[in-house]
């Protein structure tokens, strides 16, 4: 019997755990960690699974843009699921991204993994999904870089967790990058034909991140005002999760780039049970920032005034709101200090907010009880 700690399990047991159910676990990628005891806290009231992640520009050995390392990262979130006492949660690496596939940077990458490992994380994502081969004479080939560098990591991790489940996330289409006509989507034969060939590797991962219209952040239109987001194409991620089911390959796909997308949408037509974990990023850095605008006017003028003096000049022809909005995450490490020095009433505002817009997402993503089916799964 698992002594309750109230840690992270593994990210495979979670996923396995809701097989077969029309459900999605949250991810949410914990910039700022005040919002992470009310997510704990609404993950507890509502039964619902949940993974806290960070990827590997927000989080790294050097602190990433958070001013987090894995290490101080899992602390926080082991901290906050002790405080809601909170059971099944899974400590998630996202985006191990992988930019050129070069020796140097795949050892980078594995000593990031390595530290990872050390601080206890549960789950991971390998994101080599920049390497693809667009000179590549069938899918395969084009497909080619991204499979030997994800099968190398995945196997280091295999090889450093000596024997402990974790979950695996992998990625066959960049997020959000264009060509001439668009946002590129993921065929359903790319999809099939990258799994079978992990596979046949001895990878074998849980669920799949893929190209299907969602770009991370927010959208805006012509004026600089936030949109909603309506680009995630259904019937191709329906496709996709159709394909990889007629070959028997036993891999959910990962909806990335949730911020932004209407909830009444997810609710009514998200494919659930084809998507099992959605990523929910920077929807939780705007109810931080939010917060602070009206309880610390100060710092969030502080914030506001860093942001666009470094990057107004950079982004000439946006409007003063769009270049906030894109590059506010860039202070949560340059004002790491105050973020955590404000007052309780503050932090206590924060963590409400979390907690009541993760009741409004584990409602939408279907997953109130998915906890339950964890720990039946579990002790079976």
């Amino acid at each position: 019997m698992r002594e309750n700690t109230f840690g992270p399990i593994p990210g495979s047991t979670i996923l396995g755990g809701i097989s077969g159910r029309r459900a999605i676990v949250m991810a949410a990628n914990i910039r700022i960690a005040t919002v992470a005891q009310g997510i704990f806290r609404a993950a507890k009231d509502t039964d619902s699974a949940v993974f806290m992640e960070l990827a590997r520009s927000e989080c790294d050995l050097n602190g990433g843009y958070t001013g987090f390392t894995p290490g101080t990262f899992s602390e926080k979130m082991h901290e906050a699921a002790r405080a809601a006492e909170f059971d099944i949660w899974a400590l998630h690496a996202d985006h191990i991204s992988i930019k050129t596939g070069s020796p140097l940077e795949i050892e980078g990458t594995k000593q990031l993994i390595d530290a990872q490992i050390a601080a206890g994380y549960t789950s991971f994502a390998i994101d080599a999904s920049h390497l693809f081969n667009f000179e590549g004479k069938n899918v395969r080939e084009e497909l080619e870089k991204n499979i030997v560098a994800t099968t190398d990591l995945a196997h280091h991790i295999k090889n450093r967790m000596n024997g402990k489940e974790f979950g695996l996330e992998v990625e066959v289409g960049e997020i959000g990058r264009k060509d001439g006509q668009g946002l590129i989507l993921t065929k359903p034969e790319e999809a099939v034909a990258f799994i079978q060939a992990l596979q046949e590797n001895s990878v074998f991962p849980q669920v799949i991140a893929i190209a299907n219209g969602s770009t991370h952040g927010h959208v805006y239109d012509e004026a600089g005002n936030i949109v909603e987001q309506l680009s995630i194409d259904i019937p191709q991620t329906q496709a996709v999760a159709k394909a990889l089911r007629d070959n028997h390959l036993h891999v959910g796909i990962a909806q990335h780039g949730i911020t932004g997308t209407p909830r009444d949408l997810i609710n009514q037509h998200f494919p659930k049970g084809d998507i099992i974990k959605g990523n929910v990023g920077t929807f939780w850095q705007d109810v931080v920032f939010t917060t602070l605008k009206v309880y610390e006017p100060a710092l969030y003028k502080e914030i506001r005034d860093w942001t666009l003096g470094k990057y107004l000049p950079l982004n000439p022809g946006k409007k003063e709101k769009q270049v906030f909005d894109g590059n506010c995450k860039m202070a949560i490490k340059e004002f790491f200090k105050q973020i955590y020095s404000v007052d309780e009433e503050t932090e206590q505002a924060i963590r409400a907010m979390a907690y009541a817009e993760s009741l409004v997402f584990f409602r939408a993503f279907s997953s109130y009880g998915t906890a339950s089916l964890v720990r039946n799964a579990m002790k079976k």
